[in-house]
């Protein structure tokens, strides 16, 4: 396996998929809509419950409301085994309320709405505030663990840069599929980091226990033959855990897949950095004395 020579190549492929994540963010910022369709719980505004009492088309609310309150994005999620539909949409004043109210009153008779919450924009602020910091934290202890570890500081920073990579790919991820930013949304992120990192520590340490078994100037040769014994391992690992998402997000509810979906990419990015990105990128830092 020629992992480290070929590095160019794999970074390329990064950079493509992170450019169109961009490029995403910037069209969407053209039309009015955002860089990313963040949730009420990340922007504030209205989430009630809606019991319909019959049977529904999920399109056919969204568009109804989308008239009413002239939102066009509302989000919908069916309450998995009934007419139930919990909805969010950005801060309506009293009187599209109860305007709202009366149209679906008229379309579905028997409708009742309830638990009806306003989220303020302090308490939505927050939300994207403590994101940040968990995502900065995790990183910093990450950084401190991996350098202690393995008495590298590079070791720490290139683990990190390749997370920052797991972070940017899924990123334009909910940007390109406009995956809507909610709570999830941390627990997404947190747990794609957690996950990568993991897999980066166990090609790192099989590095670490390579080392007498290659002359001083072959750093090539042992980050490959490092990450060739590893490679079926990581590559299972993701695997195993890719069918298990996937399953949710074939047979979840719509809740669910905005779950699955992201935390699927993440874990293939996250395999991709640990084979393709980490070690190269560990490489690339050492002194060049280390290199020949």
């Amino acid at each position: 396996m020629k992992i480290v020579e070929n590095r160019k190549k794999f970074f390329a492929v990064s950079l493509v998929i992170i450019l169109i994540g961009f490029a995403a963010m910037l069209y969407h910022i053209s039309k009015g809509d955002g860089a990313f369709q963040y949730d009420v719980d990340f922007t504030g505004g209205t989430s009630f419950e809606l019991d319909l009492g019959q049977d529904y088309d999920q399109d056919e609310l969204q568009q109804l409301i989308t008239e009413v309150t002239g939102q066009s994005s509302p989000q919908i999620q069916q309450v998995l085994g009934t007419n139930s539909v919990a909805v969010k949409i950005q801060s309506i004043d009293s009187e599209t309320r109860q305007a709202l109210l009366e149209a679906i009153t008229a379309q579905y008779p028997q409708s009742v709405m309830s638990e009806v919450t306003d989220v303020s924009a302090t308490v939505s602020g927050e939300m994207q505030r403590a994101a940040v910091l968990a995502t900065i934290v995790a990183g910093v202890a990450m950084l401190i663990y991996i350098s202690l570890r393995f008495r590298d500081f590079r070791a720490g920073g290139s683990a990190i840069l390749a997370l920052l990579h797991d972070v940017l790919v899924v990123l334009s991820a909910y940007a390109i599929f406009r995956i809507p930013v909610n709570n999830t949304f941390i627990v997404v992120l947190l747990t794609i980091l957690g996950y990568s990192i993991n897999s980066t520590i166990v090609i790192f340490d099989r590095i670490r226990e390579n080392k007498s078994a290659f002359r001083e100037n072959q750093v090539i040769e042992k980050i490959n033959k490092s990450i060739a014994q590893t490679l079926a391992r990581s590559i299972n690992t993701s695997l195993t855990t890719l069918f298990t998402v996937g399953a949710i997000y074939i047979l979840g509810v719509p809740a669910l897949k905005e779950f699955a979906l992201p935390m699927m990419i993440g874990i293939l990015a996250g395999a991709y950095s640990s084979i393709c990105i980490s070690g190269s990128i560990w490489y690339m830092l050492l002194p060049k004395y280390k290199k020949s």
